[in-house]
């Protein structure tokens, strides 16, 4: 279990995550859904222990993180938004390096090694040289380079960003049997239906703040199963929710411009909670 206490971490006068409180329990697959400046990243550089909180205290397992906890680091796998790939090395290469790091047994990296290569579709791919992939490609090996040590927890920041809808629905389902077979996942997206296809819960965060938490399904509920979309005067885009198609239907028999009535999502969600918190 992941417990974040009354967390805060400024940088200057930018509170980047403020006074946050989280618990994920185990073999939960969470989302961390906000805009960019959000304090997504922060956060998860907290929790693998990169940067300390000025305030409160995260624990995983009831073991305080820190820089130092090099035993709970071997639980945990990270996945970096940037590219953390040696351009140089091959796809196997960059694998059993970072098996090394974590002084695993020879014949155990070879192993996860051979295991991993299969599970991403890159054992074709694993004697080309890194620079040489695609974007997917990269992000998958980046997956598998977080994955090499067998790791209970897995963070991953903005894991398909970049890349085209056919290697993001790749990533995707490797996600979704990682989470089958029991690890713990906590993902950052900014991609609404990334996070709504994936997650168990999902939290809507912004300006450091989770302002909710709760399953996606249970959060379209709180404002409404139906939306109408509307164009309103030919001016600006409008949304108005209800609980009923019967309701949604009436609303939209006295509207003069064109509309659409359709299933609320996920992002509507969020654009009406950061809407709120706007005004």
């Amino acid at each position: 279990m992941i417990e974040i206490k009354s967390v805060s971490k400024s940088y200057g006068e930018v509170r980047a995550v403020d006074n946050m409180s989280l618990t994920i329990p185990d073999a939960t697959f969470m989302g961390l859904l906000g805009p960019n400046g959000a304090g997504k990243t922060t956060l998860i550089r907290m929790l693998i222990g990169l940067i300390d909180s000025d305030e409160g205290q995260i624990t995983i397992d009831n073991k305080n993180v820190s820089r130092d906890n090099q035993s709970l680091k071997k639980k945990i796998g990270v996945v970096p938004q940037h590219i953390n790939l040696d351009k140089e090395l091959s796809v196997k290469e960059n694998l059993t390096f970072s098996g090394m790091l974590y002084k695993m047994d020879r014949k155990v990296i070879k192993r996860r090694v051979d295991e991993l290569l299969e599970v991403m579709d890159l054992t074709k791919a694993k004697d080309r040289v890194c620079k040489r992939l695609s974007g997917g490609m990269k992000r998958k090996l980046m997956i598998a380079k977080a994955l090499i040590h067998d790791p209970q927890i897995i963070f991953l920041d903005e894991p398909s960003v970049g890349i085209d809808l056919k290697a993001r629905r790749e990533i995707w389902d490797i996600l979704k049997r990682m989470n089958s077979d029991g690890k713990t996942i906590l993902i950052t997206t900014h991609y609404i239906e990334e996070a709504e296809y994936l997650c168990d819960k999902v939290s809507l965060m912004n300006e450091g703040k989770i302002f909710y938490c709760d399953t996606p399904s249970n959060l379209i509920d709180m404002i409404g199963k139906y939306t109408v979309e509307y164009f309103e005067n030919l001016v600006q885009t409008k949304f108005k929710y209800f609980k009923t198609l019967e309701s949604a239907k009436v609303f939209a028999d006295g509207i003069n411009d064109k509309y659409t009535i359709r299933d609320t999502t996920l992002e509507d969600v969020f654009y009406s909670f950061a809407h709120r918190m706007v005004k």
